[in-house]
């Protein structure tokens, strides 16, 4: 075979290979109810404001299961629970709603612990992406309402072990 077929004939092979790859993604990415997905027990947070302090009970979505998994398929969230999505690396984040029937407030947090934004009661199993638009460490998702209810605000810090605060 000419190196010029080869060549071309690799080209091909790499980007169909990369097609499939991102047609394929969503689907593996993709949660069921039942999937069981294990948080532990939830870990406590607090949220610093001017008007004092927040306590939450979070879980903890360390791992790519427990992040793809999220809040979805949860009929109901009390008002001082949450969860925090920790990453490995800072990174812009983005968050969508799709299986998730509960209306949350989204707060994208930097390293430091500190409130980047906040994107508040996000609709109830829309497919629009929620960004930080900007690269944070985390994510903190309460029941929505309870941001602009506490007073919390972007420049508040979040106390949590993940932080080192």
């Amino acid at each position: 075979m000419p190196v010029g077929l080869y060549v071309c004939a690799m080209k091909r092979l790499i980007s169909l290979s990369i097609t499939f790859a991102l047609l394929a993604a969503p689907v593996f990415a993709q949660t069921s109810r039942n999937d069981v997905v294990d948080f532990g027990a939830p870990k406590p947070l607090t949220i610093v404001t001017e008007q004092g302090d927040h306590a939450f009970m979070v879980d903890e979505a360390k791992t790519l299961a427990q992040q793809a998994r999220g809040m979805m398929f949860r009929d109901s969230m009390d008002p001082d629970t949450g969860m925090i999505f920790e990453f490995d690396e800072p990174k812009i984040a983005t968050i969508w709603m799709k299986n998730t029937s509960i209306p949350l407030d989204i707060l994208f947090v930097r390293s430091n612990g500190k409130i980047l934004k906040i994107e508040h009661s996000h609709t109830p199993y829309t497919l629009r992406s929620a960004s930080s638009e900007a690269v944070v460490a985390a994510v903190v998702e309460l029941k929505g309402g309870e941001a602009k209810a506490r007073g919390i605000r972007p420049g508040d810090t979040i106390k949590h072990p993940f932080f080192g605060n």
